[in-house]
């Protein structure tokens, strides 16, 4: 695996790539790896010939700046986690090097950035939409690879890219969970106080119940009520969110009515923003 901190040095390794009618895959990354992301990796590799893999903290995206001081940076040990999953690059640059000098730009995505994180995070996805706008562009991949924990997150990439006409694939891969059903996320590694993982698996339990008792008919408002108090009894502090939401275009729900829906959860514990999503399922649906 080659390590590249210049847009042109990965320019140089994709165009060579292309000449030799290879298909390139971008797995884009704050760092700080663990299974979820290798999971992404290992997709890339199955659906790509060779696989990028970026490692960049955005500071466009964090709407405080302690949350972005204290981003865990693991360069080293993310490195050999990359070499030894078989990436071919990894793309690792400097803050100067994607904002350099004058920079200007912003790319805005309306609609479905709108409520959920959105609404709480003023400004994160505009950053997260101008960042991986650039890194599709920089590495001109055939394919991105994304995790379905951050859903949201996924609509906007998916929303940014066709409306710019940028020819990538964008693939969603499903959620991977810790043993106790925690989603794997960068941020779990904070959870250090005794107990805090204990409580944090309140999450994903009260989750699955609630999408469980709406795909079984019982009415939306009443179970979202419920299962705030649940979280708020088991040791969340705040549940910034708790929405059903169509999985089409993350317009709201009041009720099924047939449609593909999705549960998504903001909270937090410890200090701690945890984020999960399950779908609701629905017969024949």
């Amino acid at each position: 695996m080659r390590t590249v901190h210049a847009v042109t040095d990965l320019r140089h390794a994709v165009r060579g790539w292309k000449r030799a009618g290879l298909t390139v895959g971008l797995v884009p990354t704050m760092g700080a790896l663990h299974d979820g992301h290798l999971s992404l990796v290992r997709a890339a590799l199955r659906g790509t010939d060779r696989v990028i893999v970026s490692i960049f903290v955005n500071p466009t995206q964090f709407d405080n700046p302690e949350d972005l001081e204290t981003y865990p940076r693991v360069m080293e040990a993310d490195a050999r986690l990359l070499a030894e999953a078989g990436a071919h690059v990894l793309y690792a640059p400097t803050v100067a090097e994607m904002y350099p000098l004058g920079f200007a730009t912003t790319i805005s995505v309306r609609g479905v950035s709108e409520g959920l994180c959105g609404a709480h995070r003023p400004g994160h996805f505009d950053g997260v939409a101008t960042v991986v706008c650039k890194l599709f562009l920089q590495s001109q991949a055939d394919a991105a690879f994304f995790g379905e924990k951050d859903f949201q997150q996924v609509h906007v990439v998916r929303r940014m890219a066709a409306d710019l006409d940028i020819p990538i694939r964008v693939e969603a891969c499903p959620t991977r969970r810790e043993a106790d059903g925690l989603a794997m996320s960068s941020r779990n590694r904070r959870l250090v106080v005794p107990g805090d993982r204990d409580r944090a698996r309140v999450l994903p339990l009260a989750l699955g119940d609630a999408a469980r008792a709406i795909a079984g008919g019982q009415p939306v408002g009443t179970v979202l009520a419920a299962t705030r108090e649940r979280l708020l009894a088991g040791g969340f502090s705040n549940v910034e969110y708790l929405e059903l939401r169509r999985e089409a275009d993350l317009a709201p729900l009041a009720r099924l009515d047939g449609q593909r829906a999705r549960l998504l959860v903001a909270a937090w514990l410890a200090g701690v923003r945890l984020i999960d999503n399950v779908p609701v399922s629905v017969a024949g649906v």
